[in-house]
């Protein structure tokens, strides 16, 4: 069973929040906050939650802009709600108003970013960190100028959900090979329009959210985190080895995990290996508790 809570984020943002109940967690479960990526929505964790679930009390989250919470209104303004602190001020508000600290924040590419924000702002609230494949480098202007040449190459409308899996699974110029994972991710965030197959989300809105941190370092704000953190990465994703390992050791208390055959949608891609990575290191965390 899937349960939906509404949020209110910064600013009075809507924001839907989604715990996963199948079996329902133990009275005092310890909390897990889920966030997705870029373009992602909650329920891309549900393969995820259906496990976490079975010791845990766990929150999905669409982050504003994504899935079934609010977009924010375009305008001068738009950039500012669309930025770093207020996603992190909505991750902080979903932990306090859903009542899940002392919390696990699980994180994959941009979300990942918004929970080791949250862990560097309000260590009170979190518990332990699961980075998954995001990097702490800055991407750059070239990085953001792609993105937008790849929105513009999106064959909308799709004529069906399978033309948009097909697509970006492997006939989008981006993939050198199929790739089932992504193909699986892209067509979760379609719906069906009057002219066929379109995102849920605004393509400008979020090219917007993602020139709030491309062009930036966060280094400094990952030395700032203070618990238990796992950085995962997939072997053929967007993380590199090197950068990734520079990462366990700047913070302070981190660990490393990567999956073979795996890309950037590793939890996709692999979802047994994944689980694999990550249940020791949350068991660890539970047994360090106090």
């Amino acid at each position: 069973m899937v349960q939906r809570f509404d949020v209110t984020g910064a600013d009075g943002v809507r924001l839907a929040a989604w715990e996963f109940r199948e079996p329902p967690a133990p009275a005092g479960a310890p909390g897990v906050l889920l966030l997705h990526g870029l373009m992602g929505r909650a329920f891309h964790w549900a393969g995820t939650a259906r496990w976490l679930g079975e010791r845990r009390r766990v929150v999905a989250l669409d982050q504003r802009a994504h899935g079934q919470s609010e977009r924010p209104a375009t305008g001068p303004a738009l950039t500012t709600a669309l930025g770093r602190e207020a996603f992190v001020a909505d991750a902080e508000a979903a932990v306090e108003q859903l009542g899940l600290a002392p919390v696990t924040l699980i994180g994959h590419s941009m979300g990942a970013l918004t929970a080791w924000q949250l862990a560097a702002r309000r260590p009170d609230l979190v518990a332990a960190l699961v980075i998954c494949d995001m990097r702490a480098s800055a991407l750059g202007a070239a990085s953001q100028q792609e993105w937008e040449e790849w929105f513009h190459r999106w064959p909308l409308p799709f004529p069906t959900q399978d033309a948009a899996r097909r697509w970006f699974g492997e006939d989008d110029p981006r993939v050198e090979r199929p790739d089932p994972g992504r193909g699986a991710f892209f067509a979760e965030v379609m719906h069906q329009a009057d002219d066929g197959w379109r995102p849920v989300f605004s393509r400008r809105q979020m090219l917007t959210a993602r020139e709030t941190w491309v062009h930036d370092a966060h280094w400094e704000e990952l030395a700032q985190v203070r618990c238990p953190t796992l950085v995962v990465r997939g072997l053929d994703g967007e993380l590199g080895r090197a950068e990734a390992q520079e990462m366990v050791r700047v913070l302070p208390a981190g660990q490393y995990a990567e999956i073979p055959d795996a890309g950037h949608y590793l939890h996709y891609d692999q979802p047994a290996a994944w689980r694999a990575a990550l249940e020791p290191f949350l068991d660890g965390v539970k047994a360090d508790a106090p």
